[in-house]
Formats: structure tokens, sequence, C-alpha cells
């Protein structure tokens, strides 16, 4: 058998992308479609959270989409970031997105190496500092526990949700493989087709990260393609080896 389709589960962002290069390479058609919606908060949602930006000395930012959002309501709540304001980043991609809205290197940042428990030695170090958490509604339950055992003073902001995309139109259309990138995708799916089977049509999933991947189980779905391994850390190899595996 050969694969002929894949749908990939986020929106096409680049033509440099490595899944155009999979596609000619290997002869296969690949759909670009974002099961999930982000919704940004108002400036009204903020203020019913009962949050006040000018209250806090620190912002922790797991995400570049956090970051976009606390700068956006800062300027829509005309809340002039101070130049004193310190940026705890979860990892270096992370912080130098930064640059898009501030002198980057005039400001006191500190960068973990990967995961939130790098970045809790700083906390704890600081921990006089009041700090901000700019969040989506969808959060680790783990994270809220870690910061409460450091004792400090912190308050999370939702600035912005995730909904679930109406993908009713791929009702009749079926892919050889389904390729996830996070929980909230693989909710996603079930939220618009809650009887799905993928033995039905011989559908393979291929899903990105651990949290990923244990959503995955956890809906009953038959996982083929894990990533990232020490061998294949991106998904577009990963789904080269595969093809060329099973043809």
């Amino acid at each position: 058998m050969k694969i002929n389709n894949i749908l990939i589960s986020q929106p096409f962002t680049s033509h440099n992308s490595p899944y155009i290069e999979l596609s000619k390479n290997e002869n296969v058609k690949i759909d670009f479609r974002s099961f999930i919606e982000v919704k940004g908060a108002s400036s009204t949602d903020v203020r019913k959270q009962k949050i006040n930006f000018s209250d806090f000395t620190v912002v922790l930012f797991i995400s570049k989409k956090s970051i976009d959002h606390y700068f956006r309501l800062a300027e829509s709540m005309r809340f002039k970031v101070p130049i004193s304001m310190r940026y705890v980043c979860q990892t270096a991609a992370i912080a130098y997105y930064l640059q898009k809205y501030i002198v980057y290197r005039k400001r006191k940042i500190f960068i973990g190496k990967k995961s939130f428990q790098d970045i809790l030695p700083y906390i704890k170090k600081h921990s006089k500092e009041k700090f901000l958490f700019p969040s989506s509604d969808i959060l680790k339950p783990e994270i809220p526990k870690m910061l409460n055992k450091l004792n400090i003073f912190w308050k999370r902001a939702i600035l912005y949700k995730t909904t679930y995309s109406d993908l009713s139109d791929l009702k009749n259309i079926y892919y050889d493989i389904l390729v996830f990138f996070s929980p909230a995708c693989i909710k996603s799916l079930f939220q618009n087709f809650p009887n799905f089977d993928q033995n039905q049509n011989n559908i393979k999933i291929a899903t990105f990260g651990k949290n990923t991947l244990d959503a995955a189980y956890k809906a009953g779905l038959k996982i083929e393609i894990k990533v990232p391994t020490p061998k294949y850390p991106s998904m577009a190899k990963a789904l080269e080896k595969y093809i060329q595996k099973y043809r």
C-alpha cells in the first residue's frame, strides 16, 4: 500500500515548510487545517479577573501567544509597560520573541532551558517580587501547584482562549495519516466527530509531544508515529521514514 494523503492539524505557515519538500519527494498530498482557534480576551475580561497590570513587577511567559496577548491588552488598556519590568521566559525562543515588543538589551530577562521547572529557582530567588502569569484557558494543572509551593505573590491572567474549529466540511474526506500537535487538537477531532473510528478507513495517527500522545491514548487512538525521538526529532522526518517503510 501507499500513503496518498496527510492532514496536518495546523494552519499552513510557510512555503519553506519541510512538509512541502516531503510532499514533492514522496509524491504525497499534504493538507493543512487548524483544528483549534485562539480568541483573545478583551480589556473587560481582564478587569473581571481583577487583574491590574501595574500591580506586577515580573511577567512569566511560557508561550509566544501569551506575549502577543499581554502587549496587545497592555496597549488597549493604556498601560505603558515600564522599562523596569522583568521577564521570565521558559525557553530562549520565547525570550527572543520579546524583541517584537521591547528593546531586548535594555531589559532584565531570565531564560529557562526547556521546562517550567527550569525557571523555578529564579522565581524562588526573587520571592519578594509580584509575578503575573499570562496564559490561555488551558494550562497544565501542575504549573499552578509548583508556583503555590514557592509561597510567592502571583496571579494568573487568562488572556486568550482556545476553541474548537468547525470541521464539518471534512466529514466525507478521508486521510491516510492525521497529524496532531496538541491535546486540544485531539479533543477537537472528537468534538467534531464523536463517533470517529480510525479502523474504519485504516487511518494512521501521528502525534508530537508527550502530552499529545497521552491525550491520543486516552481517547482510544492507536498511534503509529510518535515524535520527537532521538532518531527523528521532527515530524516531517518521521513521516518521510514512515511513508518509505510503509510503501
